[in-house]
């Protein structure tokens, strides 16, 4: 008989108790191919079941679609979620993206988000990327007001630089600062000159309590091992295009991929779950937020919680995927990554 996962603990960032994995739930609307209506309800249901109470989403993912989806997973059981969407991203006419941080438009993403989401108010409210032509003073100003009108409880920033970090935090303190780390996606923890140091990005959060919340710690999937093949993608399947799973650099980055596994099988684990093992053993700050659009990856996912890394293991992972190990860029346009990057997510 399968046994059941362990209990997921808690963890608290900025002030906000959260359970210590979330759920993201982008995939059930885009980027990753078409996705079940109904598996995807259940799989956030399912999440609720194990204690998996930190649920992510955003005004851009499916035009409103997966705030819908996750409205309607939630209906009932809103005391038991703490809920995370984000604002200031829209796709533009010419098929790519755009970003707004006008007060205004702060106001505007909140009020139709909150209706979408059938909710009275968001727990986690983030400015999706930072608008370069908004001081972002003014945009953290405004989100500030949706905090002191009751609407959302906290505010975050998503894949923010330090000097962005330091001009929000002296306008409205920040609980969470959402960007991609992993094993293979180590950038938030160099400085700007791309050496470890007080200025990366994460050091700077840390400096004003600011918790850490990682986006796609399984490398979109690919350290779980079960991407073997740039035909194991749908042809819908945004990772098809981009420069990590095309090319020589899919060969490179599968080189990595098995050495997790080695270490893995050695461990008695899975692959993705040593992958979110070294994430959650990063600090009591870090709360991870794999995606997955499917109940079968769910139980996998919190195990990984039960994982014990020695210091002689985060030494060995840290040998095997040192900061720029992966091969390719995050995004096919070389502009987009940290930094206050207008990236898609």
């Amino acid at each position: 008989m399968t046994q059941p996962p362990p209990p997921v603990s808690r963890r608290t960032i900025g002030g906000l108790e959260v359970s210590a994995l979330g759920l993201g739930c982008m995939g059930m609307s885009q980027m990753y191919g078409s996705a079940d209506r109904a598996e995807s309800l259940a799989t956030v249901r399912r999440a609720l079941d194990l204690g998996v109470t930190f649920l992510d989403t955003s005004d851009v993912y499916g035009d409103g679609h997966n705030e819908e989806l996750v409205g309607e997973a939630i209906a009932g059981r809103r005391g038991e979620v703490q809920l995370a969407t984000k604002f200031s991203l829209r796709h533009d006419d010419r098929g790519g993206m755009s970003v707004d941080g006008r007060p205004e438009n702060v106001r505007r993403c909140a009020e139709a988000s909150l209706r979408r989401l059938g909710v009275d108010v968001i727990d986690l409210y983030y400015q999706h990327r930072v608008d370069p032509t908004v001081p972002i003073e003014d945009t953290v100003g405004a989100m500030a007001e949706l905090v002191r009108a009751g609407t959302v409880r906290y505010l975050g920033l998503s894949e923010a630089s330090a000097d962005s970090v330091r001009r929000a935090v002296a306008v409205h303190p920040i609980a969470a600062l959402q960007s991609e780390w992993s094993l293979w996606t180590r950038d938030l923890e160099s400085a700007g000159d791309g050496g470890a140091g007080a200025g990366s990005v994460l050091a700077v959060a840390r400096e004003h309590g600011i918790g850490i919340v990682p986006f796609s710690p399984l490398g979109r999937g690919f350290l779980t091992g079960a991407i073997t093949s740039p035909d194991d993608f749908a042809e819908d399947d945004w990772r098809r295009t981009q420069p990590r799973f095309t090319g020589e650099a899919f060969t490179a980055n599968l080189r990595l991929v098995e050495a997790v596994r080695a270490m893995a099988t050695e461990r008695g684990v899975t692959p993705g779950q040593l992958a979110l093992a070294w994430v959650l053993a990063q600090g009591d700050d870090v709360v991870p937020i794999p995606g997955t659009k499917r109940r079968s990856y769910l139980a996998e996912n919190v195990a990984a919680g039960a994982v014990q890394l020695s210091a002689e293991d985060l030494e060995r992972l840290s040998g095997i995927a040192p900061p720029g190990v992966a091969r390719g860029g995050r995004y096919a346009d070389a502009s987009y990554g940290y930094g206050d990057s207008p990236a898609p997510l």
